[in-house]
């Protein structure tokens, strides 16, 4: 069974950084794309930020510059890197990966999210 478990979040005051980690254990044969997304009090969940295993990257508008999503395939983990940190990026961030368990199942992974919050 396929798991993903994050950890990294707090709080941290405006203009600070955080990373958060997301790592995948369990049966795995291939991991495809990770990704994370946040979901803020009373908003809809959105995409941060996206690699794939080939390395290629993509994030939101909202964060580019700001934050980055390493990837240690070896460990079969992902990260978001977070800097410059505003009251506005305060949400529940979750770790999202296509993974395969063998040649012939892949399914959606989601963890179980972690809180983070800029506040003063």
């Amino acid at each position: 069974q396929v798991q993903l478990v994050e950890s990294g979040g707090g709080l941290v005051q405006p203009g600070g950084s955080l990373r958060l980690s997301c790592a995948a254990s369990g049966t795995i044969f291939s991991i495809n794309a990770m990704n994370w997304y946040r979901q803020a009090p009373g908003k809809e969940r959105e995409s941060v930020a996206a690699i794939t295993s080939g390395g290629s990257t993509n994030y939101a508008d909202s964060v580019k510059g700001r934050f980055t999503i390493p990837r240690d395939n070896a460990k079969n983990t992902t990260y978001l890197q977070m800097y410059s940190l505003k009251p506005e990026d305060t949400a529940v961030y979750y770790c999202n990966a296509f993974i395969c368990s063998d040649s012939y199942y892949c399914n959606d992974y989601w963890g179980q999210g972690t809180q983070v919050t800029v506040s003063s």
